[in-house]
């Protein structure tokens, strides 16, 4: 033991003591700088403000430092909070310095903000001058993460000729935008707010490309299903028969299955028609698969009473089927759900009929997880609906 103490490299390591000791005090010293005293480059003005020294900070104190403070997280809070309330004379005096760095704020994660709330709260004169500084960036902004708000907020508030400007920008890159992250957002934007007459060069971009290819892509799916609840009839139509001519295609698609659905739910009469008719077709095998089941549901929702009478009858089978298509529904991971919607949207008559199909098939389902669901269901419904459904 009293070698090792004695040791050179122990006797080494107790001598440089001191120095490692300086070196741990100066690392740690550094550190601190770097993370707690160490302040970003800001003025003292937005560093008092951002440590409660000036309580009564108004807008008029901040002339020469707008910029600095909408760029701050809560800098541009302030900015905002004020604008809301604000005087005609304090609005100009904060919009001549964001109307001068107006492109810089609009791509920033703060500084979008503020340029949004002017569009919001400024003057008429204000939303125009700030409509009319996106000229010549409109596409670039519309691609930005935090540009393509601005541009939105714009759309909702300019008047019709600086909408004009904004489509003028985008009209030869729409395909572009929808495809987009970001920019699908303005499109969606443009559509909801700019006159349906002034939008035929995106349905005639969406019938060159195809709306049925469209539809299944993760951002176009949105853009087509804006056009089917704003644009007109006439420009609709076309588009609608292409969607009618490639549903078994969309039904099965993870995107397309949503914009099928959105016809469903919000189209004409007849258009919902023809789509229950097709799934009518291929009941069973669209109500086993993940996206397709979904449309099915959306049918058994929103379809007239006689269509959802054709879909129950197509799966319930003849009376003397050992096999119908509901038994196996009932042990899919997905058709059970097709099932349970069926159960709940039926009338009490259809329902009845459902209940005993299934009550046959009540000791094979018992070994299936998804056929469980399916009992506890029909134990709820023979609650409900007084059904003497003893043999469960």
């Amino acid at each position: 033991m009293s070698s090792l103490l004695c040791s050179p490299s122990t006797s080494l390591g107790l001598k440089n003591f001191p120095l490692l000791y300086l070196c741990c005090i100066t690392t740690c010293s550094m550190l601190i700088y770097w993370f707690i005293l160490r302040q970003p480059n800001r003025s003292h003005l937005l560093d008092d403000f951002r440590n409660n020294r000036t309580p009564q900070l108004q807008i008029t104190d901040i002339i020469s430092h707008v910029v600095e403070f909408a760029k701050d997280q809560h800098g541009s809070r302030f900015i905002q909070q004020k604008l809301e309330r604000a005087s005609a004379k304090e609005k100009q005096l904060l919009f001549d310095e964001v109307l001068a760095n107006a492109h810089a704020l609009m791509v920033d994660v703060f500084g979008n903000y503020v340029v949004q709330k002017f569009f919001e709260f400024g003057t008429p004169e204000q939303k125009v001058a700030l409509g009319r500084s996106l000229k010549g960036d409109v596409m670039n902004l519309a691609l930005q993460m935090y540009g393509c708000r601005v541009i939105q907020k714009a759309l909702e508030s300019v008047d019709e000729t600086i909408q004009l400007e904004i489509l003028k920008e985008l009209e030869s890159q729409v395909l572009k935008c929808v495809k987009d992250q970001n920019g699908n957002h303005v499109v969606q934007k443009v559509i909801e707010k700019v006159k349906p007459e002034r939008l035929q060069f995106i349905i005639d971009t969406f019938m060159k490309n195809g709306p049925d290819t469209l539809s299944m892509h993760p951002y176009g799916c949105r853009v087509i299903q804006r056009v089917l609840e704003h644009c007109t009839e006439e420009q609709k139509r076309p588009v609608l028969e292409a969607l009618h001519a490639n549903v078994r295609s969309l039904v099965l698609d993870q995107y397309g299955n949503y914009v099928i659905q959105h016809v469903i739910e919000h189209g004409s009469d007849p258009d919902r028609d023809r789509i229950v008719r097709e799934v009518r077709c291929n009941v069973l095998r669209y109500a086993q698969h993940k996206f397709a089941s979904n449309v099915i549901e959306k049918c058994l929702i929103c379809a007239a009473p006689h269509h959802k009478t054709m879909l129950i009858n197509e799966v319930c089978g003849d009376s003397d089927d050992p096999n119908p298509p509901i038994l196996l529904m009932m042990k899919d991971q997905f058709a059970n759900y097709v099932v349970q919607k069926m159960l709940d949207t039926a009338d009490p008559v259809y329902r009845k009929k459902m209940m005993y199909a299934i009550k046959p098939h009540i000791p094979v389902l018992r070994k299936f997880s998804y056929g469980k669901h399916i009992i506890s269901e029909l134990h709820v419904l023979a609650l409900l609906t007084c059904l003497p459904f003893y043999l469960l």
